[in-house]
Order: structure tokens, then sequence, then C-alpha cells
């Protein structure tokens, strides 16, 4: 009989033991997890009236949900002039932020005027504070200026592997 009480209370302190380390441990990675995380929902509008179609024009940012994406010194920089192929504006971009700020994408937009989602932007990497940034958001106007524009997606910040000297 004492052999059965101390086999059992054995095995309820096993349980316990396990049950309260799984415990420790899925809850101290739940919260490094959410620590860490770099990543979410992306608002941005910018302001066009620097642009005119050509090679060099830029929009400046004039809202924005992330704060690496500073208002009103934020520039987005357009590589390629609208119209090739024709009717859109097909662009590798640099979102600069200033101070080697910056992150490298591409926009393919409608280069006519059309009110609603006329495009989408990609993000794949950048230096500086978006060092490891990658982004898609849809491009979209209310405006019937055609000068303001919204970008609606998502974002995140991937982990940037140490670079040797």
């Amino acid at each position: 009989m004492k052999f059965k009480v101390r086999i059992t209370i054995f095995a309820l302190l096993l349980v316990a033991g396990v049950v309260g380390l799984t415990l420790a441990l899925s809850s101290g990675a739940a919260s490094v997890s959410a620590s860490s995380a770099r990543e979410g929902e992306l608002h941005v509008t910018k302001e066009c009236s620097q642009y005119n179609g050509n090679a060099g024009d830029f929009c400046t940012i004039t809202s924005s949900n992330l704060a690496e994406i500073v208002v009103g010194t934020t520039r987005v920089n357009y590589d390629q002039a609208a119209g090739i192929p024709a009717g859109l504006l097909d662009s590798n971009i640099v979102l600069d932020a200033g101070n080697g700020n910056w992150a490298v994408g591409r926009c393919t937009i409608y280069a006519g005027n059309i009110l609603g989602t006329v495009g989408v932007c990609t993000f794949s990497d950048g230096t500086g504070q978006f060092a490891g940034f990658h982004a898609r958001v849809n491009v979209s106007t209310s405006d019937p200026n055609f000068i303001n524009y919204n970008w609606d997606g998502t974002y995140g910040f991937s982990p940037v592997p140490e670079r040797e000297n």
C-alpha cells in the first residue's frame, strides 16, 4: 500500500513539474516574440505636387503610422519616367528619410487620372533604420486633383545578419 501511495505522489509531482515547466516556457516564448514583433499595418499619405512623371521626380510623405517614415521630410524618389510601358509608371523607388535611412522598392501605378486603387508598391530592404524593411502597399487616391495618394498595406522588419568588416 505504501508503495502505491509513493508511486502516485511521485507521478503527481512529475506531472505538476512538466505542466509548470511547459507553462513557463510557453509564456516566456510568447512575451519574447511579442516584444520583438516588428510588423503590422502600414498607412501613409504622400503629396505629389513635385512629381511630373519624370525620372528623378519625388513625392513627400504627409502622414504615416510608422515612426521610421518621418512626416514632412521623407521623400519617395522615382527612378524611371512614367509611360514605359504605356499608361503605367513602373519604377524603382527610394523611400528616403535622410541621414542614410532609406528603403528600396518598386511601384507599378496606372498613370492616368482615375480614382480608387491605382497600383501597388513593394519594398525589399533598406539601410539605417530601414535595415530589413519589407512592405507591400496598395496605392490609391480619392483626390480629384491627383496630388495626394495613400499607401495601405503591411510591413515588417526582418532580422538583418551581421556584416563582417
